[in-house]
């Protein structure tokens, strides 16, 4: 089946302006970097996700399945077959004996749903308003800072299975562990989540507590530059950032990709960095430690096309 074959079928199920030709996957990761998707369709609905997973089923269609790419390295080919963002947005929030569920589409980015929660003055949610994804994301890997994780506040999750049936997963089955879950076995797509949250009586408490980890990332953290968010996952008994600091590497840079001179557990794109010049950095990164401290260090961050 040819590209423009598989482009007219996409539109006979999907808005025009939901479909995304040859599109830069630059522009939909925070870390600039990757080449181009041949078709990149933002799913607003669950009758377009099934229409999506239908059509990549019947004529074998690669899929990829992302967020907002803030947890991604996309290599300089590009992605072949389709990629799938879902879209949707909704927040629902109820007061129930336990705290507040709060009912939350995949789309929806952790910032967004942080100033929401701050309007209404539920906590819970301080520890992720700086993370620079969506909840599909969050819940896929895990996400977790300032010694909280989505494990702790994930009561249930609406997903879709690849065959287009819609299954709903309790805390335990989403099978949450350092930076993973079930979701990263490919088998299932996130619509929705239900947080428990809490509501305070004075949100200034939220809001300090916001503040004060923003304070903390600018600091600690290269928001300056592009990139995935820590590269590195931490390990079992050593700090990564601090043996790749005690590797001399803070700021030692391949092509426009570089160790962070602020955080050396941070890759970040420099400046036209593809992801050759990642990939070949982390190369160096893990050659070293290795060497110098005998320790095996692994990739947080998920790279992805060819």
């Amino acid at each position: 089946m040819t590209n423009t074959e598989i482009y007219e079928l996409l539109l006979s199920k999907i808005p025009s302006e939901n479909i995304f030709r040859n599109e830069p996957m630059k522009k939909h990761t925070t870390f600039k970097i990757g080449g181009e998707a041949e078709f990149f369709i933002k799913a607003k609905n669950i009758e377009q996700i099934r229409d999506i997973l239908e059509i990549a089923k019947k004529n074998d269609i690669p899929l990829t399945i992302v967020g907002n790419g803030s947890n991604l390295l996309v290599k300089d080919k590009g992605i072949k077959g389709i990629v799938l963002k879902v879209d949707n947005s909704n927040i629902e929030i109820n007061d129930v004996d336990s705290g507040c569920l709060v009912t939350v589409g995949a789309g929806v980015a952790l910032g967004m749903l942080a100033q929401v929660l701050l309007k209404n003055s539920i906590s819970g949610f301080e520890f992720a308003s700086g993370i620079p994804g969506t909840i599909g994301g969050a819940i896929r890997m895990n996400a977790g800072a300032y010694g909280s994780e989505f494990k702790d506040i994930v009561i249930e999750t609406t997903c879709i299975n690849l065959d287009g049936e819609v299954i709903k997963l309790n805390n335990k089955e989403h099978e949450f562990e350092y930076r993973n879950s079930i979701f990263k076995t490919g088998k299932y797509i996130i619509l929705e989540s239900k947080l428990l949250l809490k509501r305070v009586e004075d949100s200034t408490i939220i809001k300090d507590k916001m503040e004060e980890f923003k304070k903390s990332r600018l600091e600690n953290q290269p928001l300056e530059y592009p990139s995935a968010g820590s590269t590195f996952k931490r390990g079992e008994d050593f700090i990564t950032a601090k043996l790749i600091d005690e590797c001399g590497l803070k700021g030692y840079q391949i092509g426009g990709a570089q160790i962070s001179t602020k955080h050396a557990g941070f890759v970040v794109n420099a400046g036209e960095a593809t992801a050759e010049d990642v990939l070949k950095l982390v190369d160096v990164v893990k050659k070293n430690v290795l060497e110098k401290f005998d320790k095996e260090i692994e990739l947080e961050i998920e790279v992805i096309g060819d």
